[in-house]
């Protein structure tokens, strides 16, 4: 966390900064102070927001000026910078110095309001079809629809957008809905104003979920043990109330006649800081060594760290990369942090398959669409 806020802030002052000393340093004073004024207005609101007030306004009035503030001059600074290094071996580029970072900055904008307008409500459906021999023969053309990482306190109380999903995923008719974690941001009040609506969720053989890093609640109450526990065992009985069946380090078995397959759901299991709570094992009690499961885990780091090396699970769903909710083509800053980020990956026969959400902590999105997942599975 103290990373991320010396990002942010480096992000938030170092630009000003340049841009004072560089091009207003004869204005004004006044001039200047407008100039830091919504950066000031930031950092008051993210220090009261992670001092311990999480009220939406501050979380939503610090992300609008660092998205569409902070960022485009941080890309003019940025394209400044390197026409003034280029210009000291080739000086005829300094004089296109301003014209360059203006358009640098101007496209950076451009893309900021985009993802923070239509791009953060534009839905796409990514359709997998994935093979495997050890699959009965009963469940050949079974599918199931993911959906990952709803952060729902991101919307208030709008149900708009939630609304869209739950109706595109019922649109699909699959035989199984799988949730992969994420379903708050911090707390489960954030549930109350959708309740209703995704209850209305179901399938022939139900809804299945694990919890997400978000949905122990420790952001916005780190040292209040209590208050933690309490809001976890909230989002637990929230869930349930909706129908939904939790999976806790356990399993649950699907049959069609006399084929049976396994759907095992691990608590998180994650890198620190995120929390580490998952049993891979106590998750499979019960089951048939020969059985074909489908692992539902919400960090796809659980894969490379536990489930290729100890198991032989053919098939692990996960979402919580949220491909960084940027991404131009194949390319997105989370590949990074995350070798599997997005999509179907393959090693010796298991699959894993990663979904980068519907929804976020920040109400954008730009490439990374919010994505309904259908999965389909074959036999061969």
């Amino acid at each position: 966390m103290k990373i991320f806020a010396i990002a942010f802030f480096s992000i938030l002052l170092l630009p000003d900064f340049y841009i004072s000393f560089t091009f207003l340093k004869k204005k004004k004073w006044y001039w200047k102070l407008l100039h830091f004024l919504p950066t000031l207005l930031a950092i008051v609101c993210a220090c009261l927001f992670w001092g311990g007030i999480p009220t939406l306004i501050f979380s939503k009035t610090f992300f609008y000026i660092l998205i569409c503030l902070a960022l485009p001059k941080f890309s003019f600074s940025c394209i400044s910078i390197l026409f003034r290094i280029v210009g000291i071996f080739w000086k005829r580029v300094k004089r296109w110095e301003l014209l360059g970072a203006l358009v640098g900055g101007i496209i950076t904008l451009g893309i900021m309001i985009y993802g923070c307008t239509f791009g953060q409500r534009h839905i796409v459906l990514h359709e997998e079809t994935l093979s495997f021999s050890n699959l009965p023969e009963e469940f050949d053309g079974y599918r199931i629809v993911q959906i990952s990482d709803l952060h729902i306190g991101t919307y208030g109380a709008d149900t708009t957008f939630p609304s869209q999903i739950v109706e595109k995923v019922q649109e699909l008719k699959p035989d199984l809905i799988v949730f992969t974690g994420d379903l708050v941001n911090s707390g489960a009040q954030e549930i109350v104003p959708f309740q209703t609506l995704l209850s209305s969720l179901s399938a022939p053989d139900g809804v299945f979920s694990v919890l997400g890093n978000h949905d122990y609640c420790y952001y916005n109450h780190h040292h209040q043990k209590e208050v933690i526990q309490r809001e976890l065992q909230n989002v637990i009985r929230t869930e349930r109330a909706m129908g939904w069946t939790l999976l806790r380090n356990e399993n649950r078995v699907i049959r069609r006649n006399r084929a049976e397959i396994a759907i095992i759901g691990v608590e998180n299991v994650g890198r620190p800081p995120f929390p580490c709570k998952g049993d891979i094992n106590k998750a499979r009690i019960g089951l048939n060594d020969s059985i074909f499961s489908i692992l539902l885990s919400h960090d796809p780091s659980h894969w490379q760290m536990e489930i290729l090396p100890q198991t032989d699970i053919p098939l692990m769903l996960s979402g919580h990369t949220h491909a960084m909710q940027f991404r131009i083509g194949n390319l997105s800053p989370v590949m990074l942090k995350y070798p599997e980020w997005s999509g179907v990956y393959e090693q010796d026969g298991q699959n894993l398959f990663v979904s980068t959400g519907v929804g976020g902590g920040i109400p954008f999105r730009f490439g990374a669409w919010a994505e309904i997942c259908i999965i389909t599975l074959r036999r061969g």
